[in-house]
């Protein structure tokens, strides 16, 4: 499990492919003193594991449903990627539940510098937004944000300078495509709603607050 307290932006040294899969290498730099083959580590907040380990250089093989549900087929060397390691029994719990297991992909809309904080605007398809719920949690390249507002195509998130400095959101472009992972406390409400709920009666965000949520 992983917080979304993202520990370091790293740089992709190699990437190779092969028939149906990608082998990914990446610079840990420090990062790399901790770690050891068959660790769990996020990269843009897809759960990988750790397949070899020289020096500073971590490699992961990535199977084809990891390269469907996520942007990591779109690396390539000297990309920059969000490194956040699995999370200790014993840490403290500061961002919110990121399992790793990407949902889908958003693209970036809009980016609002204000000062030296940022508005992002995300799109993203119906059925990511219909997991999200204003003011809750999403994951964002493994960054744990706060959605500011929600509609039936986009979403958005208010990011503070600390954020900005120590993510790969820092240098973030309209254009850009990122990986998405929904709050799952917010994902098992809805689906249990679902079967709770009559068939025809479509769950909703006004829904949920008539049922006290």
């Amino acid at each position: 499990m992983f917080t979304g307290l993202i520990e370091a932006v790293c740089t992709v040294k190699s990437v190779r492919r092969t028939a149906g899969a990608l082998s990914l290498t990446v610079d840990l730099g420090e990062l790399a003193n901790e770690s050891k083959i068959g660790d769990s580590i996020a990269v843009n907040g897809t759960c990988l594991t750790v397949a070899g380990l020289d020096g500073n250089l971590a490699t992961f093989e990535l199977s084809t449903e990891t390269l469907e549900k996520s942007t990591l087929g779109s690396l390539k060397a000297l990309s920059k990627v969000n490194i956040e390691r699995a999370m200790k029994a014993t840490d403290r719990f500061g961002g919110h539940i990121v399992q790793g297991h990407i949902d889908g992909a958003a693209t970036i809309k809009a980016v609002k510098r204000l000062g030296q904080f940022a508005d992002i605007e995300f799109t993203a398809e119906p059925k990511l937004l219909s997991q999200m719920v204003a003011k809750g949690s999403v994951a964002v390249d493994g960054i744990s944000l706060t959605i500011a507002s929600l509609d039936q195509s986009s979403f958005s998130a208010a990011i503070i300078p600390e954020t900005l400095a120590r993510t790969t959101l820092g240098k973030a472009r309209v254009g850009d495509a990122v990986n998405i992972e929904t709050d799952i406390i917010v994902r098992t409400i809805k689906k249990q709603l679902e079967k709770i709920l009559p068939q025809e009666e479509k769950l909703t965000v006004e829904k949920l607050k008539q049922l006290g949520f």
